[in-house]
């Protein structure tokens, strides 16, 4: 895994997410030698939600990003944050938020990551369908005007041809 790039369009997060990152002591839980900051089933429901894209170990914290720039990230046991151009449907639960990123001049949202009051098939199709445009979005901030693979504008995963 990598870590997420220090670029402008990531320096809120990162400097958040720098502050709050402890290195992995023995008899923690080791993430890419941060202690995880993340509950490892959270981890995997952020991958499960974009499975063709690498999860970026950042300062304990598990991210997508898009071009190098974050899309979303999971932390604690749940909170998804998403950035979006505009707030996501009314219809998923939102998370506690998370200041200043989700601060209502922003383009972050905290999300309940598992959607309890949904059908689970339905919460997992809702918050993969804002992943993509978390990450179509994230994109869309970068000055890296390339394509990926399928040509959409947004980073290709490792190992794909």
């Amino acid at each position: 895994m990598t870590q997420l790039p220090d670029l402008p369009q990531n320096s809120e997060l990162l400097k958040l997410l720098r502050r709050r990152g402890v290195p992995h002591k023995p008899g923690g839980c080791n993430y890419e030698r941060w202690e995880l900051h993340t509950h490892p089933d959270l981890v995997q429901r952020l991958a499960d939600l974009a499975p063709q894209w690498p999860v970026l170990a950042t300062f304990g914290v598990p991210v997508l990003a898009a071009k190098g720039i974050a899309a979303a990230l999971a932390q604690g046991t749940d909170t998804l944050l998403v950035r979006l151009r505009e707030a996501p449907t009314a219809s998923l639960t939102p998370a506690r938020p998370c200041p200043p990123l989700t601060d209502p001049s922003g383009d972050w949202y905290s999300l309940d990551p598992w959607q309890g009051e949904l059908p689970s098939v339905e919460s997992k199709r809702l918050l993969t369908r804002v992943i993509q445009h978390a990450l179509s979005y994230a994109a869309s901030m970068s000055d890296d005007d390339s394509v990926d693979w399928r040509g959409h504008p947004v980073q290709d995963p490792p190992g794909r041809p």
